[in-house]
């Protein structure tokens, strides 16, 4: 350090502080101006891409709001739609019984119309048979009776009995 303080020349630390100065003014008048643009340019450009960023940033949240309205639409939809397939099930179901019950009673009563018809007709049929058979056994008895003479005076005098002249 010594030999730097001893070998101190004034011609030519004025020379390089001219240099200096020089190339001082001459970087600001061709480099810092365009160095400094370039600088600002970044600055702009990083501005823009955090104002980007930002609404970027508010748009994503405008979309999940939005999605989150219309998955809570779907969701509403949904439901709505389950509960009516529900009460549309219930009233099928409630009709489907009401008209097996309808046609229940209705093959009931035919039933029973059927019942009372065969009824008649099994009375009417037993009513002939009893009928032919009354007549039958009639018949036979007339024909015994009949058979000889004096049964037949005997009949006729007791029906001459019966019978009151005025």
């Amino acid at each position: 350090m010594e030999k730097l303080i001893n070998d101190f020349s004034y011609g030519l630390f004025f020379w390089q502080a001219f240099i200096l100065l020089v190339l001082i003014l001459l970087l600001v008048k061709f480099a810092w101006k365009p160095i400094m643009t370039a600088i600002v340019a970044r600055e702009a450009g990083i501005a823009a891409a955090l104002a980007s960023a930002e609404a970027a940033r508010k748009e994503m949240q405008n979309l999940q709001a939005d999605n989150q309205r219309i998955l809570n639409e779907a969701r509403a939809e949904r439901d709505a739609m389950i509960k009516d397939a529900r009460e549309i099930k219930e009233k099928m179901i409630a009709d489907a019984k009401a008209e097996a019950v309808a046609q229940g009673d209705k093959m009931i009563e035919q039933a029973k119309a059927a019942i009372v018809s065969e009824k008649n007709a099994a009375m009417a049929e037993l009513k002939n048979q009893v009928s032919g058979f009354s007549v039958e056994i009639a018949e036979k008895i007339l024909k015994n009776e009949l058979s000889n003479k004096d049964s037949q005076n005997a009949l006729v005098e007791r029906m001459l009995e019966d019978v009151k002249l005025n």
